[in-house]
């Protein structure tokens, strides 16, 4: 069994980012000619996702255009936030109502994907269908090139825990499914939210990524991954 939908996060601001966002939306910036929002579903696709949905909010003109032009052939949707941001884990329950039950994949752009993530997505989505459970692709903090990271969690035989000291960083890729999202109260919520309580009923479970973590969060941190001239 393989999943078929996948969920991009494109509706970020991209403050810390600027000057490069104030025309451009972060996920259309560029990496080796490869825009951040071409790269994610790139990967989607090349792993057999056959329907996409992508939230935007700031500037989504250039995404739809951008989407528009591509021509992909697999169906995307765009999932419009521009009246009201809702944070990663509204912006998935209300991107993801076309799914039905099926589970699919979240990705945020924001990281540097290539095909080199394809076999980890393979075992990201073996580990989900064992034990049926949400599943996260992380990685030791000690692979990112951004030494500021904090750690997200910890990881110990695929089960994930929050501690006072953390090893591990969420990739910003994952599988879900829309039953542990439907029961949230409020339009606005994080995924932060649903992760902990999940955490705290022992039913969220992870996957160690052995790949170098190349992750645009600030100017500087562009600046720095752009003339590591990446091979892909």
């Amino acid at each position: 069994m393989s999943i078929k939908h996948g969920m991009i996060l494109a509706a970020g601001l991209g403050k810390r980012m600027q000057p490069l966002t104030l025309k451009t939306p972060k996920p259309l910036l560029e990496i080796n000619n490869l825009t951040l929002l071409e790269r994610a579903i790139n990967l989607l696709i090349s792993h057999g996702v056959q329907e996409i949905s992508i939230n935007v909010h700031y500037l989504p003109d250039q995404i739809q255009k951008f989407i528009n032009k591509k021509r992909y052939q697999v169906r995307i949707t765009i999932s419009n936030e521009e009246d009201l941001l809702l944070d990663t884990g509204g912006g998935v329950l209300k991107g993801s109502q076309n799914f039905g039950d099926s589970p699919f994949f979240v990705i945020n752009p924001d990281t540097v994907w290539s095909k080199l993530y394809l076999e980890e997505l393979k075992t990201l989505e073996e580990i989900y269908f064992k034990g049926n459970k949400p599943t996260l692709l992380l990685v030791n903090k000690k692979l990112s090139i951004d030494p500021s990271f904090k750690g997200d969690f910890n990881l110990n035989n695929e089960k994930i825990s929050k501690d006072d000291e953390n090893q591990f960083i969420f990739t910003g890729l994952q599988i879900t499914n829309r039953s542990v999202l439907i029961n949230e109260k409020t339009e606005v919520f994080s995924m932060n939210k649903v992760w902990n309580k999940l955490i705290k009923d022992k039913k969220l479970l992870g996957l160690e990524s052995n790949q170098k973590f190349y992750h645009l969060n600030t100017f500087d941190m562009y600046k720095k991954i752009i003339n590591l001239n990446l091979i892909d």
